[in-house]
């Protein structure tokens, strides 16, 4: 019984990838996780997102005529007191109108002004 067990385990140890085993799995994780980012990248450039990328360094010229938007935030420093708490209530209650006038099921929801990107 021990000689099945001897020429099996020998069988195992004389295959070529079997010593190696650590270097096949470093060899095979880098060559799968290029061949992935590889392929995120050719869609990234092919789907056009790249084009929504404005920090890149092609957009430099492009980046000045960017208008800034007029976003009312509220201040995350300070006192909290109850004038704080109704100007930040105020402020939630404001985009969540803008949010929930919207149907979510609608053709419409993911339209610029829907989402808030239209031009002022």
């Amino acid at each position: 019984m021990d000689n099945i067990n001897e020429s099996h385990d020998s069988a195992l140890v004389k295959a070529p990838w079997y010593r190696h085993r650590l270097l096949v799995l470093v060899v095979g994780s880098i060559t799968i996780a290029l061949t992935l980012v590889s392929i995120a990248l050719a869609l990234y450039a092919s789907g056009g997102t790249a084009q929504l990328d404005i920090s890149r360094p092609g957009y430099k010229s492009v980046q000045d005529k960017v208008e800034p938007t007029s976003f009312e935030s509220f201040s995350p420093t300070g006192e909290v007191d109850e004038g704080v708490i109704d100007e930040f209530l105020d402020l939630y209650d404001k985009q969540t109108k803008r949010v929930n006038s919207t149907d979510a099921f609608s053709e419409s929801a993911l339209a610029d002004n829907a989402l808030g990107i239209d031009a002022p």
